[in-house]
């Protein structure tokens, strides 16, 4: 994964209609069978359940799946992304991210997003606020920043320091997790947070981050969470997809406008989930303030401008490999990656 990860330091109990491990065994056994009911839809999260998914959760809890005829079982995360699991037929929707779809797509998956949940970037360089001597990205060069060992990120971070003056050579050191304890504790000089919630969390504990938005530097905004989905599935149950989709855009739309809301429905689907049900409120409203809308006011709508931007850069740095592992000898359609045709019309 690049910067828009999902959130990977929680651990938390996935609650009230989420499929048990058991299941999840019998449908990755089950390879590529499909749904054994029209009206039955799969959803892979990426993580444990959290403010990226509050829109699917709204939707549970408030029936607009139910009022849809539809039955949704949410897959648990597991090591499989749910990329793989929509392209094997074991999941026909799933939380991804363009960089994550992208990667996916480029590589063979007949996947493709019909709904962004999120319009731009959430995550961002993180350094520690106290650091005077770190002011832009430039003053990273040199410095040693605690990543993740995800495709694309080291050359997102070169080109964001490049922009703002900056050689782009710094010490790249994979820590996963324990990226963010590295930084805060001043064993490594800069990470890559996801703002709404590793960065109040940080503010919580009395280590807050500065943050630096790649887009003040000259570098491509994307979308940080899309809702994938199968492309042979849709083309066979049309109709199904359209009133999923709606149902989940709505749930999406309540959490952006209501996200005192929002919030109460994703603590209520996920009983004893999160340790601190505050944090969770200041993260639906962050991300209902600042990325959930375009400028139009409406949640999932994507746009070509977006796509091309930052899988285009993607390409171009020679990282998109076919089913083969070789790199990409032509720029990929990304037209092709996304549609809005199934949301609701406005």
């Amino acid at each position: 994964m690049t910067p828009d990860r999902p959130l990977r330091h929680r651990r938390a109990r996935a609650g009230v209609v989420l499929a048990v491990a058991a299941l999840l065994l019998t449908v990755l056994t089950a390879c590529g069978s499909g749904s054994s009911d029209e009206n039955t839809i799969r959803f892979a999260l990426d993580w444990t359940p959290n403010t990226n998914h509050t829109g699917l959760f709204v939707a549970m809890q408030e029936g607009y799946f139910a009022d849809a005829g539809l039955d949704v079982e949410v897959l648990p995360y597991n090591s499989a992304s749910p990329d793989t699991l929509i392209d094997s037929g074991n999941a026909e929707f799933g939380i991804s991210t363009q960089s994550q779809s992208t990667f996916a797509k480029a590589a063979g998956a007949d996947v493709v997003s019909v709904l962004a949940p999120l319009q731009h970037w959430a995550t961002g360089i993180g350094v520690r606020a106290d650091r005077a001597d770190i002011v832009s990205p430039r003053d990273l060069d040199g410095k040693t920043y605690a990543g993740f060992g995800d495709a694309g990120e080291e050359a997102t971070l070169e080109q964001v320091i490049r922009n703002d003056g900056g050689k782009g050579e710094f010490q790249n050191v994979t820590l996963g997790t324990s990226a963010y304890e590295a930084v805060y504790s001043g064993q490594a000089d800069f990470t890559v947070p996801y703002i709404a919630w590793e960065g109040i969390e940080a503010q919580h504990n009395g280590t807050p981050f500065k943050i630096f938005d790649y887009t003040n530097y000259g570098f491509p905004d994307a979308y940080a969470i899309v809702v994938n989905a199968s492309n042979p599935w849709l083309a066979e149950h049309p109709e199904q997809a359209r009133k999923f989709v709606q149902a989940l855009q709505k749930g999406y739309q309540l959490a952006a406008d209501d996200p005192a809301r929002g919030a109460q429905d994703l603590i209520d689907a996920n009983p004893d989930a999160f340790t601190d049900e505050a944090m969770v409120r200041e993260s639906q409203d962050m991300l209902a303030a600042k990325y959930m809308k375009d400028t139009d006011g409406r949640v999932g709508a994507q746009n070509l401008e977006r796509w091309t931007g930052y899988s285009r850069f993607l390409y171009e740095h020679g990282l998109l490999v076919d089913e083969s592992g070789k790199p990409l000898a032509t720029e990929p359609d990304w037209s092709t990656y996304f549609t809005d045709d199934y949301l609701v019309r406005t």
